[in-house]
């Protein structure tokens, strides 16, 4: 979760925002939805009977088409078209930012943006050729010209030149993400060999072991070249496990699979949910989930894991701590909740729970609830439509929803920012058509991780 504060850290100082029963019913969410998916989506194995999601009604399912469609127009419109980079944030209006964040990109945001143009190109959003053309640009950029340190990327990088910004670090849960949607164009677009040429040659590139940084099992979050190494390290659980399965399944400098048990997993209890958790904000149960189908598999080892019923145990769980604060923040109710890190009105801040965090003020982040759709929809999708029918276009414009608001002071983020838009584009979709995990998924390499850490259908 450090990742998380740090990614906005530097942005904090510039913009002054420093930015059980469903578990066997949702133990896997349905493969497919959509009329004709069931042809591009076969690595994902159809789950059985008992484990088949409901279908979403045909007013749900159209929400989700609007809410997804706009938020992948955030990707489309504010990534540059030279280089591929995607801004870190926009206007909810639709234009950039009026401050000097207006060309400030986001490598994760880049990931994300990746992964959201082979949705689009399926959806027909925009012509295939142009979602292939982007993705090539955007391939050949972060193979032959951007700025990077053993294959590792910085954070916050100008939108046009690819150059570091605000002093950001080599980002190593960054460099993940962006990695995830390169190997999803790899296989989506794996008819265009220069597409997957380059996404191998990117992921080839990355040096896991260095990122070690001198220990045996544990990465670095990140390097700076005026100090070094960062401190911390991902040594609990967070959304850390993109990253570690990433480096595990490298071709090129694979990590021990013992570095999986190296990381702490605390347990979290509130009322009667318990699972593995660590940082309060809701997106750590999220973002390795957006890539990695963990659907049917559990850890081999003792106590025999399944994170998928945790990160759905963790959804459960946050809805009701927020329910929990409804006495002292009213405009919390049965379908209306959600807390994540995101903006607020005094800035950024990483809140979320349980525990509590005392920054909570009755703000509602938007993302908390869409980036969970994949995980429990039988309570995100009906918040998501009571969010877009109670406040309409206060809270819902040109990229979806703001990144947050409070429903009874009036408050509403003028911004939106990527990464928050792209958990809620590639979670739509994978509780829709499960097609982005069955992209992810066809990679050898990450087969060949889960194989190494035990992680076993």
């Amino acid at each position: 979760m450090a990742s998380r504060a740090q990614r906005r850290h530097a942005g904090r100082d510039v913009l002054g925002l420093a930015r059980s029963w469903a578990r066997a019913a949702w133990l896997c969410v349905v493969v497919c939805l959509a009329t004709g998916c069931a042809g591009r989506a076969t690595a994902v194995e159809s789950p059985s009977r008992a484990q088949r999601a409901p279908a979403l009604s045909a007013a749900d399912d159209a929400l989700l088409e609007d809410l997804s469609r706009r938020s992948f127009q955030f990707f489309w419109e504010h990534a540059d078209a030279q280089t591929g980079i995607v801004r870190d944030r926009a206007r909810t209006s639709g234009s950039p930012v009026d401050t000097n964040a207006r060309d400030v990109g986001s490598i994760a945001a880049v990931g994300f943006g990746l992964a959201g143009l082979c949705i689009a190109a399926e959806r027909g959003w925009v012509p295939r050729p142009a979602a292939v053309e982007r993705t090539r640009v955007t391939l050949r950029f972060f193979a032959e010209r951007s700025t990077h340190e053993r294959g590792w990327f910085y954070h916050f990088v100008n939108i046009r030149s690819g150059a570091r910004e605000w002093m950001s670090e080599v980002s190593s849960i960054d460099t993940a993400l962006l990695l995830a949607g390169v190997l999803t164009v790899r296989q989506c677009f794996a008819a265009e060999p220069q597409i997957a040429e380059l996404a191998a040659a990117i992921y080839r590139r990355v040096d896991f072991t260095w990122m070690l940084a001198g220990d045996p099992r544990l990465l670095s979050h990140g390097w700076k070249p005026e100090s070094g190494f960062l401190a911390s390290r991902w040594d609990h659980y967070c959304e850390l496990m993109i990253l570690y399965l990433l480096a595990i399944g490298s071709p090129s400098t694979p990590i021990a699979a013992e570095s999986w048990r190296a990381w702490r997993r605390p347990v979290v209890t509130f009322q009667s949910w318990s699972y593995i958790g660590g940082p309060p904000p809701l997106f750590v149960h999220q973002y390795a989930h957006a890539w990695i189908d963990f659907r049917g598999r559990r850890e081999r080892n003792a106590p025999h894991t399944d994170w998928w019923e945790n990160s759905v145990a963790a959804t459960r769980a946050h809805k009701a701590f927020i329910l929990s604060l409804a006495k002292e923040f009213p405009g919390y109710s049965e379908n209306m909740w959600g807390v994540t890190a995101s903006d607020s009105r005094k800035g950024y801040v990483a809140w979320g729970g349980p525990p509590r965090d005392p920054a909570i003020d009755g703000t509602v982040v938007p993302c908390a609830v869409t980036g969970s759709l994949m995980l429990a929809p039988d309570i995100t999708v009906p918040t998501v439509r009571e969010m877009r029918e109670r406040f309409g276009d206060r809270i819902y414009g040109r990229y979806g929803f703001a990144d947050a608001f409070h429903p009874t002071e009036g408050w509403v983020n003028p911004d939106v920012i990527g990464i928050d838009l792209g958990i809620t584009l590639l979670s739509a979709e994978n509780l829709r058509t499960g097609r982005v995990w069955a992209w992810f998924m066809r990679n050898q390499e990450v087969a060949t991780a889960l194989d190494r850490v035990g992680l076993s259908r």
